[in-house]
């Protein structure tokens, strides 16, 4: 592969993810501005912070296709982000019981030679189990998912919240649906395998 393809984050579960493709990269830390605007969905907050993410390391570069991503989860038609502390957590958690929770993953593809960009917003829901304070806050000091929006990680031992998943890729409830990366990969001429 000649373009260099740059992922525009330090998450380590997006590099996790991204590294299942077996192609070189390298990544890079996006500074932008997270912070919702008034009245926006999480759909278009998604969206935008994809593209902003991809735009700033773009103009870091005049070569590459990069890779922004960006996640947040709705519970009751509010939007959660990262916990930050084990309270919080467990507060998420307990709004999450015995309801649907959608989770919203923003992608963009963006050449930084021609600045064509490619998006889509892969949604994925999560339909959580009935569990008291105490099992939850269990879980919250075992697996300690602070950075993570909807404060679980669905590839430990956050699978045990749930009775159900739906979604096209489960990739995207960890931050990088790999489905719809290797389609927008492939508006940019880069097919995979």
């Amino acid at each position: 592969m000649h373009t260099p393809l740059i992922l525009a984050s330090t998450s380590r579960y997006r590099k996790a993810l991204l590294e299942k493709l077996g192609l070189p990269f390298q990544c890079a830390s996006p500074e932008v501005d997270e912070a919702p605007l008034s009245g926006e969905s999480a759909e278009a907050l998604v969206s935008r912070l994809a593209h902003a993410k991809a735009s700033a390391i773009a103009r870091q570069h005049d070569q590459g296709l990069i890779i922004g991503s960006d996640q947040v989860c709705v519970c009751d038609g509010r939007i959660l982000g990262k916990p930050g502390t084990v309270d919080n957590a467990v507060a998420q958690l307990m709004m999450a019981q015995g309801k649907s929770v959608t989770f919203y993953t923003g992608l963009c593809v963006l050449n930084a030679a021609n600045g064509r960009a490619e998006q889509l917003v892969e949604p994925f829901t999560v339909h959580f189990r009935s569990l008291d304070e105490a099992a939850l806050r269990r879980y919250v000091t075992a697996e300690l998912p602070l950075d993570c929006a909807g404060s679980f990680k669905c590839e430990g031992m956050g699978i045990m919240l749930f009775k159900g998943l739906e979604g096209r890729d489960p990739n995207a409830l960890i931050g990088l649906p790999l489905i719809g990366l290797i389609e927008l990969l492939a508006h940019h001429g880069l097919n995979l395998p």
